[in-house]
């Protein structure tokens, strides 16, 4: 076990490309310049503030709301979207324009740095799948080759310096799964901080700084909180009399949300309880650990809504069904991105297709 996992170390390498290697396709997007607020608004958008043509979805946001990055395989979001197949695009709500990054499909939904720097996802290369970052400011990319093995399922620090994600042998089943933390050094080199020995583990989460990993042990059901800082990791938060799955590592590293059974834990990582939110799912949190989003089980009322965990007050955030992911909530919760094929959200919304949206709260 030792030698393989040191072959999987020793395999992942990175590979920094020039920036011209990166398509942009930058070109202005609709509404007013700088734009804010509360209300809800479509970002899956063409260059005109026409509908997309195709599906949209898998949207992550920035802490300050700025930047949303999410997956389309609509061909009119950008003048070079023309390629066909799943893309990765960026929208700068300040600018109001529209990005593509790179001309790669993603295996699974994009990252951001909370800071909107890098933006990072898998995609499959030859028989294996690496891992691709983007500098937004240049367009330079990295690659982490992960040669015989595969590497996905990423969750950036919040300046993109460091990338927490799984990784598996294609080869030797054996190998099972491991949580990888990868220092990218700014891009220019890097350096394997961590390889974390547990079997089956879940897609991970990394605080702000780096120094936490949030992870599941897929095989005993345990969610465990790693410390870079000492290299130690925590007993199972959930206790030992129950069964827990991770949500998300909030940003500042104060808290983890899991779920176990029907209900939804919110666990204070400084005071070792948690708190309950009961019959419901957990979706996000927000980067400071405040702002719960959560899908209620009940079908008859709202699909996605925001909890504040301080006041326990609820802002509906989607009445119409809608579907989100981790890294969902701006910080202090102020805007939530989401994806919904609902058709009444914002005027005019023909296509038929999933679109992206954001909701802003103030």
């Amino acid at each position: 076990m030792r030698a393989a996992l040191s072959a999987a170390v020793a395999a992942c390498a990175v590979t920094v490309v020039p920036p011209a290697a990166a398509s942009a396709g930058t070109t202005a997007g609709a509404g007013v310049a700088g734009a804010r607020g509360a209300g809800v608004e479509r970002i899956s958008v063409a260059t005109d503030g026409t509908q997309a043509d195709d599906d949209s979805g898998g949207a992550s946001i920035t802490h300050d709301g700025r930047r949303i990055v999410f997956s389309s395989s609509a061909k009119n979001l950008t003048a070079d979207a023309t390629t066909g197949g799943v893309r990765v695009f960026l929208r700068d709500q300040r600018t109001r324009q529209t990005q593509r990054m790179g001309n790669l499909a993603p295996l699974q939904p994009p990252v951001i740095s909370g800071d909107g720097a890098y933006l990072g996802y898998a995609h499959q290369w030859m028989d294996n799948v690496r891992i691709r970052q983007y500098q937004v400011s240049t367009g330079r990319t990295a690659s982490l080759d992960c040669s015989a093995y595969t590497c996905d399922q990423p969750s950036l620090s919040a300046d993109g310096r460091y990338t927490a994600h799984v990784i598996r042998s294609i080869r030797q089943p054996s190998f099972g799964q491991r949580i990888e933390v990868q220092d990218w050094n700014n891009g220019s080199r890097n350096e394997t901080v961590a390889v974390l020995d547990h079997t089956q583990p879940s897609r991970p989460s990394i605080s702000g700084d780096g120094r936490h990993v949030a992870y599941q042990d897929g095989r005993t059901k345990d969610v465990l909180v790693w410390d870079q800082a000492d290299g130690t990791t925590s007993d199972p938060i959930e206790g030992p009399s129950k069964e827990a799955t991770l949500v998300q590592l909030s940003d500042d590293g104060s808290k983890v949300v899991y779920l176990s059974g029907s209900d939804t834990y919110v666990h204070d990582m400084s005071s070792g309880t948690a708190q309950l939110v009961p019959n419901v799912r957990g979706v996000a949190i927000d980067p400071t650990g405040r702002y719960l989003l959560y899908a209620p089980h009940d079908t008859n009322g709202p699909s996605l809504t925001l909890r504040d965990l301080q006041t326990g007050t609820d802002e509906t955030v989607s009445n119409q069904p809608a579907s989100a992911g981790t890294d969902a909530v701006s910080a202090e919760g102020r805007d939530v991105v989401f994806q919904s094929t609902a058709d009444d959200i914002v005027p005019g919304d023909t296509n038929g297709k999933s679109d992206v949206f954001v909701r802003g709260f103030y």
